[in-house]
């Protein structure tokens, strides 16, 4: 997954890294705004982990984004 693509559509996937990263609050979403490197950032800070342990675990997210996290919720009319 194009990383650009989780960042222009941040809101959409902030569900996803909730999942992932339960430790984070709202604010530290607010804060990270879909940027990698203060996403990165905040999961050591709040799990005490080392800055490559944050990067393989923010790659490996990435690789699990597929276009269904995307997709919004259509009614029927």
């Amino acid at each position: 997954m194009n990383w650009d693509r989780i960042e222009g559509n941040w809101k959409q996937v902030t569900g996803k890294a909730k999942e992932q990263w339960g430790k984070l609050t709202d604010d530290d979403f607010d804060v990270v705004a879909g940027r990698r490197d203060q996403l990165a950032g905040k999961i050591q800070e709040r799990y005490g982990i080392a800055k490559d342990e944050a990067e393989k675990q923010v790659a490996e997210w990435e690789r699990k984004a597929t276009d269904s996290w995307f997709v919004k919720d259509q009614k029927k009319a």
